[in-house]
């Protein structure tokens, strides 16, 4: 089947050619006739299978004809990232090459002017996050009664990041005549809730879930001895430095994470920059940009570059940090050996990592995967714990010195200088002696603290004398002053 069987127009086909693609994946062959025919879809499929040009396309073919009015965009594309996000409008400029439609891209990290300025002329396809969205709807640059086509990608991503009762409320906003394309990886409680309540007898395609990763990736683990993050950014090192590595998307679980290890890469010498969340939206652009442009070697990444980008000719995949979720593990890897080119996908395993290893191999079918042998790296550079003040065997040993000072201290300050142990007399055995003399005498009171051992309060920079009452004397409350309103008769 080719992309004319579909139903797609000859402005359409020509863009697809242009673009080089000749036959649709399974998703697109099951989605874009039902879309284009009006029908809601309902999309369950990984990222990598092709599902955005499943919703490009048919949406252009519908927009084809009309025109949209000032503030009223005529569809709406929510995504979970910014990236995602211009990702889907790099694809409308490309598909829709040969059409004259205009676009908005609304993420964060954007000036609201220019963002302002498109609504206002009026926009054909509205490209968003659900966050920067509902801001720019709250600040009234949006009306919704025009939306004919709504679109959902990656729902499932949209509910690990909390975006599920945003799109809830937007749906809300939306007309009912609307018609809807969710994509979704999963479909959990909460995503299927959406789904019956939002869409209208959708057509439901589902692409089977890939058991394993592609073929044309060759995957591979490095076993390290120890968790210590020095010995870990050593082996990364190691493995960039070897032969075959033309670029490549280093991942890991943490910010902090992404940060450290890309300093460490450019303070070796490495081409490398980061990429987070956290990061500004023009440095994230910029970033992904050189990489693409072979001007930046090596990507160092959080999740957020691990779905949906198509970053074309990634030689190499690196896992600094074990996926806490197995899924993502296949998602990281998808980075590399796409369109057919060969790629590899190498992970660093600590002792530490093997519950979240053995899911990985649950996911992905497989008994083990390669481990490349790294002994004798290691046995020239032993771990930071074994050597340096920073592990854990350091600490304890400067814990059971710092307890030892501290005992010797406490003991020799315990005693006086010119005196004997022996002759030190014990308070308790003092108290015991005087109970055996005194046993028939009249019990004595507890002798009063001396004014000269009370402490001296200060307040406002001035002395305070200790208080001159007895503790068994009655505190004395208003004395002889009561206040008249204390004295006023209570309404019963």
């Amino acid at each position: 089947m080719s992309f004319a069987d579909l139903g797609l127009s000859p402005k359409l086909l020509e863009a697809i050619a242009a673009a080089g693609y000749e036959n649709p994946t399974p998703i697109q062959k099951e989605a874009i006739p039902p879309a284009i025919q009006g029908h809601d879809v309902l999309g369950i499929a990984q990222t990598g299978t092709g599902k955005t040009a499943s919703f490009t396309l048919p949406m252009i073919e519908r927009l084809s004809k009309g025109r949209a009015k000032a503030r009223m965009p005529r569809s709406l594309v929510l995504a979970p990232t910014r990236e995602l996000a211009a990702q889907v409008a790099e694809n409308f400029e490309k598909y829709g090459v040969n059409h004259k439609l205009s676009m908005a891209l609304l993420i964060g990290g954007v000036s609201f002017g220019d963002q302002d300025a498109k609504l206002m002329r009026g926009v054909d396809v509205l490209i968003a996050t659900p966050g920067r969205f509902i801001d720019q709807f709250e600040r009234g640059k949006l009306l919704l009664s025009g939306i004919e086509v709504m679109v959902v990608d990656e729902a499932d991503r949209m509910l690990d990041m909390g975006f599920i009762p945003d799109i809830e409320k937007i749906f809300k906003m939306t007309p009912m005549t609307r018609q809807t394309l969710f994509f979704s990886a999963t479909m959990p409680p909460e995503i299927q809730r959406i789904t019956d309540q939002f869409l209208h007898n959708p057509v439901r395609v589902e692409v089977s879930r890939p058991a394993s990763t592609a073929e044309t990736i060759t995957q591979r683990i490095v076993r390290v001895p120890t968790k210590d993050d020095k010995t870990k950014r050593n082996a990364l090192r190691e493995l960039l430095r070897q032969e075959g590595v033309k670029n490549g998307i280093i991942f890991c679980n943490r910010k902090s994470t992404v940060d450290i290890v890309a300093k460490s890469l450019q303070k070796h010498g490495f081409n490398a920059r980061p990429i987070h969340g956290d990061l500004a939206q023009a440095f994230r652009m910029e970033t992904l940009n050189k990489f693409r442009n072979d001007e930046v070697q090596f990507l160092v990444a959080s999740d957020v570059a691990a779905r949906g980008l198509d970053i074309p000719a990634v030689s190499h995949v690196f896992n600094y940090d074990v996926p806490i979720h197995s899924d993502d593990y296949v998602h990281r890897i998808g980075r590399t050996g796409r369109a057919g080119l060969k790629g590899a996908a190498l992970m660093l395993v600590s002792p530490a990592d093997g519950k979240h290893y053995d899911a990985i191999l649950k996911t992905i079918g497989a008994e083990e995967i390669e481990v490349l042998d790294f002994s004798k790296f290691f046995e020239e550079n032993p771990g930071q714990e074994s050597r340096s003040r920073g592990g854990k065997d350091a600490k304890e040993s400067r814990g059971r010195r710092s307890s030892s000072r501290r005992g010797n201290r406490k003991s020799e300050s315990s005693q006086p200088d010119n005196e004997p142990a022996a002759t030190a007399e014990k308070p308790a055995e003092k108290a015991a002696a005087t109970t055996v003399e005194d046993d028939n005498a009249a019990p004595q009171k507890k002798p009063q603290r001396s004014e000269s051992r009370a402490p001296a309060r200060r307040r406002n920079g001035e002395a305070r004398a200790p208080s001159s009452r007895r503790r068994d004397e009655a505190v004395v409350g208003l004395g002889d002053h009561v206040p008249a309103f204390l004295m006023r008769e209570v309404a019963r």
